[in-house]
């Protein structure tokens, strides 16, 4: 039985014998420490130490500091696309307001026709948009750098350069393009 003044499941020290507590002096007699203890010393009195030169202080006529500018507010995060708005625009019960093809561009004009296309759609209150940037070539030449439109336009569109202008993007269902097409919502106008 369990003693009444003790808990179950703690165990009781014992004391050390007379042969143990021997054994035990000889043992750590016989060990040296990893690392020497720092020894202790006297604090030795501190130098007096040369007084800098304190900076002068702003008369009236120097001009106050400028307050730094505040940094730019941050580009509103882009949000995903729900499942069901996709199924209504691949079901062609929500309309694309615009549509825009960058086939045979190089990237440079294609940017800058994306630029322009996405401002004008907003400044046209559209909603929902369409952008081509074609699939790229197959096989070999894909691993070549050929569908250099399909990698860069979603990397434009969620650059801080468009995010006024863009709310979100996804890929395209197959009836408007697949792989190679985006729909792109467009961010209304702040009055």
């Amino acid at each position: 039985m369990i003693p009444d003044d003790r808990k179950p499941g703690r165990r009781v020290r014992r004391a050390l014998s007379a042969d143990e507590h021997a054994l035990w002096s000889r043992v750590t007699q016989s060990i040296a420490p990893l690392r020497k203890a720092p020894l202790l010393r006297d604090p030795e009195p501190e130098e007096p130490q040369p007084e800098r030169a304190k900076p002068p202080v702003p008369s009236s006529s120097s001009p106050a500091p400028v307050p730094r500018a505040a940094p730019p507010p941050r580009a509103p995060a882009l949000a995903p696309f729900d499942r069901r708005l996709k199924q209504r625009l691949a079901r062609g019960r929500e309309a694309l307001d615009g549509t825009i093809d960058l086939h045979g561009l190089t990237q440079a004009q294609a940017h800058v026709a994306l630029v322009r296309f996405l401002r004008a759609a907003r400044a046209g209150d559209a909603r929902m948009v369409l952008v081509i940037t074609g699939k790229g070539a197959r096989g070999e030449d894909f691993a070549a750098g050929r569908g250099v439109l399909r990698r860069q336009v979603p990397l434009w569109l969620n650059s801080n350069e468009l995010r006024d202008y863009v709310i979100g993007f996804d890929a395209a269902h197959a009836a408007h393009g697949g792989d190679g097409a985006l729909y792109v919502r467009v961010r209304r106008r702040r009055e």
